[in-house]
């Protein structure tokens, strides 16, 4: 099963870079034990195999998709994702069997095992012609631009390209949701995108207890930071918001607050840091970063006439800072 070199640093979607660009520290670029992309990827294959056997000749292509695909993967924080595409129509029993399949893979593996996350659809919910499957606007577009082909036929030309107006309003109902609120199981998750209000506020509790966020693991702790730099890139460039793209292009702002914050998250997916100073660095920085974020993205949901979930970003603004 072919995988692109990971450890090398993500593929470029642009041109060469300029002997002035070499010069320059690349975060992108860092280097990882080849066997922790290994790991990652023998999840693949097993899932994969798991998907073949209960999907059959209906199975039309299985991709690599998240860091796996573009580069930056880390066993101690990264998903496994997994992308499938499914021969139309699209059958009542597809969403049980695409979950029994993902369990079977879970169940009684490793921790990576536990993080799959399998995304599907048919060539026509692709294309937004029929409703169904599990590819919102943000991962569609990893699928377009990063995807790579670990079995089946690429089929890819039957996706249809997400606009940037479609990436902004998911991120930022995403944005509502995960970081927003805390929902237990993916009813309530679903349930609490579709109403666009944060309940249990993930990051005000972060912002007040930044020492308690800590205590939670990296992977939780650099989510939390790296989400909102993530969704200003896709935003600003309508690109996929990899870890590393986001972060430079973010650091190439000097007015963006919270720099040695989002610095620090890039090291904390590779290693855990230090208790008492990342919780220090959280408390100095964390705040005025969703502020950051949060003003950017009521200024550009009002500009599309997004103005309910605008408003819900208001009222999120409100409650971080008070």
């Amino acid at each position: 099963m072919p995988l692109p070199d990971t450890g090398a640093g993500e593929r470029r979607r642009r041109s060469d870079p300029s002997p002035e660009e070499l010069a320059k520290p690349d975060i992108r670029r860092v280097p990882g034990p080849q066997e922790d992309t290994d790991q990652g990827e023998a999840v693949l294959r097993l899932a994969v195999s798991a998907y073949q056997e209960a999907l059959g000749s209906r199975l039309i292509a299985g991709y690599a998709l998240g860091s796996l695909a573009h580069g930056g993967f880390s066993p101690l924080v990264s998903d496994v994702d997994l992308g499938l595409i499914l021969q139309d129509p699209v059958r009542a029993s597809d969403r049980a069997t695409i979950r029994a399949a993902a369990r079977s893979v879970r169940a009684d593996g490793s921790a990576l095992q536990q993080r799959l996350s399998v995304f599907w659809g048919t060539p026509s919910t692709l294309r937004g012609q029929a409703r169904g499957g599990r590819f919102p606007p943000l991962d569609r577009l990893d699928l377009l631009e990063y995807g790579c082909l670990l079995a089946g036929r690429d089929a890819r030309h039957d996706v249809a390209r997400p606009t940037q107006a479609e990436l902004l309003v998911a991120g930022a109902e995403f944005a509502l949701g995960y970081l927003g609120g805390s929902p237990q199981n993916l009813r309530d998750r679903v349930r609490g995108w579709a109403r666009c209000r944060p309940r249990d506020d993930a990051v005000r509790s972060a912002i007040r207890a930044p020492s308690l966020l800590v205590s939670r693991g990296p992977r939780q702790l650099t989510k939390i930071v790296l989400f909102p730099v993530r969704f200003l890139f896709t935003a600003a460039t309508g690109q996929v918001g990899t870890n590393a793209l986001a972060a430079e292009h973010y650091l190439a702002s000097p007015q963006a607050p919270a720099a040695q914050l989002v610095t620090a998250a890039l090291a904390w997916r590779l290693e855990p840091p230090a208790a008492d100073a990342a919780a220090a660095l959280l408390d100095r920085e964390l705040g005025p970063l969703y502020a950051h974020y949060i003003d950017d993205h009521i200024t550009r949901l009002r500009a599309i006439n997004r103005h309910r979930l605008a408003g819900s970003f208001e009222h999120w603004r409100t409650r971080l800072l008070t």
